[in-house]
């Protein structure tokens, strides 16, 4: 395999940067027609009430919080995958790492939208805060929504500085090539980056420091968001693999929606030469591995409660096993498990094409799981009369869309205005200096002496 020359990697990936076709433009107005659909949806509500929404008595969690937990999941595709990488050092995931990062930063700015949108009053959020008061009224600190505020804004602080730390040299890269406004909005973006054995030093120093502490707070976020459900009284969520039960199929939905937008950005920018089969199919079998875990630990689920045979679980268990949320439920077994099982398993089916299948479907069935969780136990609590229905209104569809299109719209803007895949590090893996020539020589050394 032939490796492109550093002036040709600079070309290649600064090109939608530089030049702007129609495409774009028809994205844009694509995604932002949803977009602007989804805020005329919640103004909306906002102005007519909640009750133009299909919360009811008993289940006042439904599409909102799914689209929650789902985009809080989605979240872990970038910062925890990329960490992981950049500490075993695997070489095949430098045109990788900036794509799964972005998904990290958009789906958690997403996620963290939907407790807003779920507020009847969300201009009262400011009662989550621990902001002081006079009046002496503060959050109930016991409370795992609380803890959502804490962790989640923790996890975005953290994953903005991943992202943007190795985005340092790029700038500088674009600001050399850039002219007028945009070579001043660039240069500030740089820092001031030269290029020196000094900076290369403290930025790998940084970067290191950065992988091995977003690591456990990324577990720990999915798994607070877990708490929501595990410490409520509530049929089939009182139980502890709830915190290992959403890390797993949140990275596991995470792999899927990175797989999708590679597959998307090597088709639309023409980056064959830098996101190879190697890369999907070194993903594709993750991917299986965690279909295979998902599968234990749904199984786990269901095996509990089924020897339990407490008769509020068993309500719930029958309502999703055999009766009304059946069809929806063995979809899912089938979306994400039977599908990827299928398709990353065998090898000959591992290709792009089935990668980007069974992610698609890895998405769909996700989603669902997140639903299945939610609204049949608030549907089918302790005792009889508290049973009901949740059906979804059309605001809550519009919203639901929106979310979608505003995740594509951000990842269409980023990869307009940032090189999507880092420069320095391809030229880092793809030149390395010639041992028979160069003397051996740390990283940050060799780094310090790459002409950008």
């Amino acid at each position: 395999m032939t490796h492109p020359t550093g002036s040709r990697i600079n070309n290649d990936l600064l090109r939608p940067l530089l030049l702007t076709s129609w495409r774009f433009y028809v994205l844009v107005a694509f995604f932002g027609a949803f977009v602007a659909a989804g805020l005329i949806a919640w103004l909306s509500q906002i102005f007519f009430g909640f009750g133009i929404s299909g919360l009811r008595w008993p289940v006042y969690w439904g599409f909102y919080v799914t689209n929650f937990v789902f985009w809080i999941g989605i979240s872990h595709a970038g910062t925890l995958i990329s960490a992981i990488l950049r500490l075993v050092n695997a070489g095949w995931r430098r045109p990788v790492t900036r794509c799964a990062e972005v998904i990290t930063v958009f789906a958690l700015l997403i996620g963290a939208m939907f407790p807003l949108i779920h507020l009847g009053r969300p201009w009262l959020a400011f009662w989550l805060f621990p902001y002081p008061s006079e009046r002496l009224i503060w959050p109930n600190f016991r409370s795992p929504l609380v803890w959502d505020f804490f962790a989640i804004n923790t996890y975005l602080t953290g994953s903005i500085l991943f992202l943007f730390l190795p985005m340092i040299p790029d700038f500088a890269v674009v600001r050399d090539r850039a002219t007028g406004l945009r070579r001043r909005v660039y240069r500030v973006l740089a820092l001031g980056w030269r290029g020196t054995p000094k900076q290369w030093h403290r930025l790998e120093t940084a970067m290191q420091i950065m992988a091995i502490a977003i690591i456990p707070v990324a577990v720990s976020v999915h798994t607070i968001v877990s708490f929501d459900f595990s410490m409520a009284p509530v049929p089939m969520w009182n139980t502890t693999i709830f915190g290992p039960y959403f890390v797993a199929g949140a990275i596991f939905s995470g792999i899927a929606g990175l797989l999708i937008a590679m597959a998307a950005l090597r088709k639309f920018l023409h980056l064959e030469e830098y996101l190879h089969p190697v890369h999907f199919e070194n993903l594709g079998k993750l991917l299986l591995v965690m279909a295979l875990l998902w599968g234990y630990f749904v199984f786990n689920e269901r095996l509990v409660t089924y020897y339990g045979n407490g008769p509020a679980e068993m309500a719930v268990f029958r309502q999703t096993q055999w009766q009304s949320f059946a069809p929806l439920h063995w979809t899912m077994v089938f979306l994400n498990f039977v599908l990827p099982l299928t398709l990353m398993g065998i090898r000959k089916f591992r290709t792009i094409a089935g990668c980007v299948i069974a992610s698609i479907g890895v998405i769909v069935g996700m989603w669902l799981e997140r639903f299945l969780i939610i609204v049949p136990a608030l549907g089918h609590k302790y005792l009889p009369y508290s049973y009901g229905t949740y059906r979804p209104e059309p605001v809550e569809i519009v919203i639901t869309i929106a979310s979608f299109a505003a995740m594509s719209l951000l990842y269409v803007l980023f990869a307009k205005f940032i090189p999507i895949i880092s420069i320095w590090e391809l030229k880092a893996g793809e030149h390395p200096p010639a041992p028979d020539l160069v003397p051996p020589a740390t990283e940050e050394h060799r780094l310090g002496d790459l002409r950008l």
